[in-house]
């Protein structure tokens, strides 16, 4: 007899099956934010590790994952090594370029109960992203809606944004983006990718993916200060912890928990993929980091803007190819 994986059984349990993300509507508070910065809010405690939010996001974001050309360039100098995540796409016990949101767990002991907590993992969102603001070609930046992306049209794969990340989200996929147009052997070596929050969906005033197909309501989003306040009153009615308000300098995804952060995080098998819960100070308040945005800034306006019109004339150019 077949072995049930505690996926199928809870999915089975919970009556879910083939993800078909219909598209509810946001909430007339996130419909009526105009360009107020939202914030998604995890309450730890709901979540039943079924991965629904896993399904719907690979569901809804396909057309947005990566489709590399092989042979990979040789890369100089050689320890530039290809990142490769092609044919491992259901990857999904850590952040892939093709797994933007995964479930995380950590066995803890909550009032004296021993407990397994699940919870999901994806981009903080921060509200002063070293991401976006150390990215020397402009390629990650953050919208008025807090939502941070990178744009894999112009997206050299330098992995400046993982680097400077504290919780190290971004990840690379070789193959494919501007740089087997313009120094394949050496440029950057791919694409980087990372939850994008479903900011196409939010454009047309639906929900994010992950958020409409959870069936236990773990998140729920809205405008950063009344998520913040909602997450101060759960936190007061349980005696828990906030995770993301001043993390980074504060992000716009908060985690409420019923234990402590450091014991989540010892808990936790974290790594590469895997982001820890550790107290992170501001990175962008430090001095030399914010003089690095300052020169690099102008640079990387410009590298944008040369990236996209270099993209809109091959389009062009492809176009009238097919004409002729």
């Amino acid at each position: 007899m077949k072995k049930l994986s505690r996926r199928s059984f809870l999915k089975a349990g919970l009556g879910l099956g083939t993800v078909a993300v219909s598209g509810i509507p946001l909430p007339a508070s996130v419909r009526g934010a105009g360009t107020e910065e939202l914030a998604t809010l995890i309450d730890i405690r709901k979540c039943v590790g079924c991965e629904a939010c896993v399904d719907a996001c690979k569901t809804v974001n396909a057309s947005k994952f990566p489709e590399p050309k092989k042979p990979f360039p040789k890369m100089y100098p050689s320890r530039v090594k290809p990142a490769d995540w092609s044919e491992k796409r259901e990857v999904r016990d850590r952040l892939t370029p093709y797994t933007w949101v995964f479930i995380q767990s950590a066995a803890v002991t909550v009032n004296g109960e021993k407990k397994t907590l699940t919870f999901p993992r994806r981009c903080m969102h921060c509200q002063n992203p070293p991401c976006a603001d150390l990215c020397p070609w402009g390629a990650a930046w953050k919208s008025e809606n807090g939502i941070v992306r990178i744009d894999a049209d112009i997206c050299l794969g330098g992995q400046k944004c993982k680097d400077v990340c504290p919780w190290q989200i971004p990840e690379r996929q070789t193959g494919l983006g501007l740089y087997l147009n313009i120094l394949p052997a050496f440029a950057g070596n791919g694409v980087m990718f990372k939850c994008d929050r479903c900011y196409n969906r939010l454009e047309k005033g639906l929900m994010p993916a992950c958020i409409e197909e959870c069936p236990e309501e773990v998140q729920s989003i809205g405008p950063r200060e009344e998520i913040i306040r909602k997450a101060h009153e759960i936190a007061k009615e349980i005696g828990g912890y906030i995770y993301g308000e001043t993390e980074n300098g504060g992000t716009n995804t908060i985690y409420v928990s019923p234990v402590p952060f450091d014991v989540l995080n010892k808990a936790a098998e974290t790594g590469p993929g895997r982001p820890h819960f550790k107290s992170v100070k501001d990175s962008m308040a430090h001095a030399d980091n914010l003089a690095k945005a300052m020169l690099i800034a102008p640079i990387a306006g410009a590298a944008a803007a040369a990236g996209r019109f270099y993209n809109i004339s091959k389009n062009i150019t492809k176009f009238g190819d097919k004409e002729k």
